[in-house]
Parts: structure tokens; sequence; C-alpha cells
């Protein structure tokens, strides 16, 4: 029998007024001490699933002489005798004039509660009530539900990667995502050949490789049909043994008219593969149907794909995900319903083969024609998209060069070979064009050594992802955060995140002047960079 594969998380970290007790400002009174509703069962569920539990608490009364260090013990006495014990406690005792590391939104808390606990950001996530908490776990890499009260404003909850009506429901969608990516009938042999398809763009690929790992680690044998965009970034995947690419014309942005022909050949090419079964990836907004029906007739006996729409005898595996749910783990999700776990030793995150050359020196990286910039001492800003909407408009990114450059970072401008225009122009603010220089795998040797990415929703936000490198995403709110922002990486998020054109899936925007990324002050960039990336000692 298949073992289950490695959690999703190891630790839930919260936030304490508001979240877990009801906000008493400046309290030193074990006696005002009052749980929300549901809190007790809420965590004693989380306990009961393994999961460690830390409060993460900004306590800037200790500054300010509002209560003593000891008062503030016996209220967290008070609050275990009632909730039940935690694994850690993280306490910020400064105030906002002190320019701590620790004080939410900075990410220090987060970082302390990982390491006491033993584990790492990216395997957290962090439960609270304000803007602050979402964007100190960010910043760290951990993930993120948002339960507003009151006092939280409705910026926030727009800019949030995931709401829950309170605690009890975020408690019950942590334990939901992690229960999806468990096979509910583990396999008890290997699977043979195994095709999986995920014909998108590349960003799209990306965040599908850690479900192709979970097929990979059950079967002998996986084959991968993907589409011209995502080719390349297919072919940094592990997992993936023989790749067919293929435009399909019911998933292509741009489609030509379906030619009988085509779609022949297509079957024709399935059936060759010799397939014990297929697992078919899609977005949320696609449809698996037309390829199972091709997929039927080159005689794969066993599919499995997300559908929403009925699918009849089309489908043997049958998977449905709620909306807003990280595509890395929707996809796991759907390995996991066709009975395949990533191993224990392999996390859930977005990675590259091992075998890709180490990232080395820029000059080395672009044949020598570029300034010797040694590795972790440069910034990359990243200007284009293949969504127009999703773009940061090129004067605003030009701008964000020169801010970045005025604040002592050497920048990088990255792009493909049909964005060279673009990156010169943005280059010319204050950085190094290496617009059309690189391939994919270049791409992601440069974005390996940067400090940090700076990105809008587009591919390499999700390649910078996969080699472990902060983002400082300038995210249209065309489509969801929590659901395509960067993944188990540390991220800020910069842009409107309430604009008029969110939630449209809009391949342009359809608002006058873009403003959800226009008005992005690239002061606040160069913030956000800093607390990604901190400057070195001297």
């Amino acid at each position: 029998m298949t073992p289950p594969g490695p959690a999703l998380y190891d630790a839930v970290l919260l936030d304490r007024d508001g979240t877990l007790i009801e906000d008493v400002p400046y309290n030193g009174d074990p006696e005002k001490v009052r749980p929300v509703p549901g809190a007790r069962e809420a965590l004693d569920r989380l306990r009961a699933a393994g999961l460690r539990l830390a409060v993460v608490t900004n306590q800037s009364g200790l500054a300010r002489g509002w209560f003593t260090e000891a008062q503030m013990r016996a209220v967290h006495a008070r609050v275990e005798e009632l909730l039940g014990p935690f694994d850690h406690w993280a306490v910020c005792p400064h105030d906002d004039t002190d320019g701590c590391a620790c004080r939410k939104p900075a990410p220090g808390l987060v970082h302390a509660a990982a390491r006491a606990l033993g584990t790492l950001p990216r395997r957290c996530l962090m439960v609270g009530d304000i803007g602050r908490d979402m964007t100190a776990a960010l910043a760290a890499g951990a993930a993120g539900i948002l339960v507003p009260t009151p006092v939280t404003r409705p910026e926030e909850v727009a800019e949030a990667p995931a709401v829950a009506r309170d605690l009890t429901g975020a408690v019950d969608e942590i334990l939901r995502r992690m229960r999806a990516v468990q096979p509910v009938v583990p396999r008890t042999g290997r699977a043979g050949t195994v095709l999986v398809v995920r014909s998108d763009s590349a960003g799209d690929v990306l965040v599908t490789g850690p479900g192709i790992r979970a097929v990979a680690a059950g079967a002998d044998r996986v084959v991968l049909l993907c589409g011209p965009r995502g080719r390349a970034a297919a072919e940094l995947l592990p997992g993936v043994d023989e790749l067919i690419e293929w435009r399909l014309p019911w998933i292509d942005g741009t489609p030509e008219p379906v030619d009988p022909a085509n779609i022949r050949a297509l079957t024709d090419r399935l059936a060759a593969v010799g397939a014990d079964e297929a697992v078919v990836f899609t977005s949320f907004h696609q449809s698996p149907l037309p390829l199972a029906l091709l997929l039927r007739m080159a005689g794969v006996p066993r599919i499995s794909a997300i559908s929403d729409d009925y699918p009849g005898s089309l489908l043997d595996v049958r998977h449905r995900v709620p909306a807003g749910v990280p595509e890395p783990e929707r996809a796991l999700s759907l390995a996991a319903a066709a009975g395949f776990t990533l191993p224990t030793d392999d996390e859930p995150r977005l990675r590259l083969r091992a075998d890709l050359d180490h990232p080395g020196r820029l000059a080395e990286v672009a044949g020598g024609s570029t300034p010797d910039l040694p590795t972790g001492d440069y910034v990359v800003v990243h200007p284009g998209s293949s969504v127009p909407a999703r773009a940061c408009p090129p004067r605003r990114c030009a701008e964000i060069v020169a801010a970045l450059a005025a604040d002592g970072h050497r920048v990088v401008v990255t792009g493909g070979p049909d964005e060279r225009e673009l990156t010169a122009r943005v280059a010319a603010a204050g950085g190094t064009d290496l617009g059309g220089t690189t391939d994919l795998a270049g791409l992601a040797r440069i974005l390996a050594g940067a400090r940090c990415v700076v990105v809008g929703n587009t591919g390499p936000a999700h390649l910078a992802a996969a080699v472990g490198t902060p983002v400082v995403s300038l995210f249209a709110p065309t489509v969801p955060f929590g659901q395509w922002g960067p993944y188990r990486v540390p991220a800020v998020r910069l842009g409107d995140a309430g604009a008029a054109c969110r939630d449209t899936r809009a391949a342009r925007c359809p608002v006058a002047g873009h403003p959800c990324l226009t008005d992005v002050d690239p002061a606040d960039v160069a913030a956000a960079v800093r607390v990604l990336a901190p400057p070195p000692p001297r």
C-alpha cells in the first residue's frame, strides 16, 4: 500500500486579540479574557490532526507601559486555561516607532515561531483578523487565512489570500486542504505508463509540477502532453520521462479552427503512448472533457480529471475542487483523487529538475555580455507578461528600476526574445538589460541567483517560487491572488486588490489607465524588497 504523503502543513500560527480571544485593548487583566465562540473546539481539532500551534502577537502595551510582562504572562496563562496549551508564544514587545523586525506586518515573528516549532515558515499557516497578520505571513513564505472582525478594513479583506467567516471556518478549511492532498484509497501497487496533461502556458505548467511529481512517484513512466507555450517549462519539471507537444483548440487562448485531420492525428498519437491511465490537469475555468473523449477513443482505460460538468462515461475519477484553492494544491488534490501522492521526502512546493545547472555569475549565464555581478547581489525586475492585463506599465516599471537603483541595488531587467524593446526601455532607468538573452532555463538560473524578483502575475513569478527566490508580486486582481500568487515563497503583494477588474479574468485591462498597477508606488516596491531581501551586514 502507498504510504501517506507529506503533510501540507506542520503548524498553525494564530493571532491573539480578535482571533483567539475578544480584543480588549492593552489588556493586562486575566479576568477580561473571553475566547471567541468555538475557539476551544476548533483548536482541539487542529491538535488532534497533529498540528503544532503557536500564538503570534504584537503587544505594544509592553513598550508603552500599559501592562507588565508578568501581567501579560498571566493573561497568556488564562488563555491556555480556557483554550488548551500552545507549543509556543511569539510576542513582539515593541511599538511601531521602534523599527524592529518582529512587529507585524514584518515577518520576524513568523520566522521566530517556525524556528521554535522546528519547522519552516512555508510549512506554516497563519490565521489572523487584520491585514498585518496576512502581510507578515506572506513575507515569511507562510500561507494565510483572514478571519474578519468589525475592525478589519475592506481593503484588507480584498488583499487576503483566503478568507473564512470565523475561526471554526478557518480550521475547517485548513483540515479540508490537508485531507485533499492525501489519497482516499491509496494504491496497492505502482501504475505502469501514465499520461499526464497540462496544455497551457509556462506558469500553468510550473504550478502543476507538484501534482505531476506525485503521479511520477507512483508510476513506472510518465508522459506529459503540453502545448507549445508550456513546452519550455515542461522540460524543467522533475518526474517527466517523455513530452508530447500539441496545440489543443479548446485550451489555446488564440485557437485555430478545429481540423478533423489534426484531431485524428492527435488521437493516434495518444493511442501510441500505450497509457494505462491518464490524469488531465486543467485550470479552474477549463474543461477536461474534450480531451477525455479523445483519450477514450485512444483506448485509455482509466481517466481522472476535475470536472464540474457531468462527464458521463468519459471519466473514471471525477474530482471537484472549491474555488480559490492554490493551483499547486489543486493539482495535488487531483493526483490524490487518482490515488497518487508525493513521497514523504518531497515537500509539496514548486521545484525544477535537480540536474539543471547551478546558478552562476550573470556574465556566464548571458555569454559574457553583462557586467560581473556576483550571485545574490542583484534584484531582478521582469516587466513583461503574456497577458497584457497583468503587466505593470513600462513607465512605472522604469520608475521602479530607478527607485531600486537609488536604494543601492544592482538591478537586472529580464524578458523574452519578443520583449527586447520593453526591457531596453525599462533598463535604461538604471538597470542591466538581459532581455532576450536566455531561454527559460537560463532565466531560472538568473532568478535563482537574485536576492529578490519584482514581477507581475506571470510565469517568471512561479519560476522564482520554484527556485526559492522571494517575490515582490505586482498582482493585477483579474484572477484570485490566493489561487495564483507565488506559492510557498516569501512574497509581498502590491497593487489595488479591490480594483474594478477584480475576478474578471480579463486578458486586456477593462479599466481606463490600468489603475490597479499604474498606481503602484515605486517607493513601496523598494520598501518591499528591503523586507524580503534585507541588505547584508556591512
